[in-house]
């Protein structure tokens, strides 16, 4: 049984637009910290945007502030990634994860993610 499982890839021309949704079965959805990370064939998986707990605090990685927008539903049990803008460089597989945190706190790093989804793929062509 897949805990986190993402949907909304596909392949979009430069300057569209995707919106990403990941389901989590995790029974106590609001207390992880959630997270969007991504990795193109040959680099290192990178970080995308996370959210806390309560809603209340986002980051995102640089090369996508601005452009890309988290949210996450605590009835529903699902994250969103909305993709604006997109470049050719941000074609990738991208992945949900979730992890644990107190109230506020956000991850950035992908070591303190315990769950991971499968990944949807996102192609950008030019």
């Amino acid at each position: 049984q897949m805990l986190l499982v993402e949907s909304g890839g596909g392949s979009v021309e430069a300057g569209g637009s995707l919106r990403l949704s990941c389901s989590v079965s995790l029974y106590t959805f609001s207390d992880y910290i959630l997270g969007w990370f991504r990795q193109a064939p040959g680099k290192e998986r990178e970080f995308v945007a996370t959210i806390s707990r309560g809603n209340k605090v986002k980051r995102y990685g640089d090369s996508v502030r601005g452009r890309f927008s988290i949210s996450r539903d605590n009835g529903q049990k699902t994250t969103s990634l909305q993709l604006t803008n997109l470049k050719p460089e941000d074609t990738a597989t991208y992945y949900c994860a979730a992890g644990t945190g107190v109230t506020g706190e956000v991850h950035t790093d992908v070591r303190r993610y315990v769950y991971w989804g499968r990944g949807t793929q996102v192609t950008v062509t030019s």
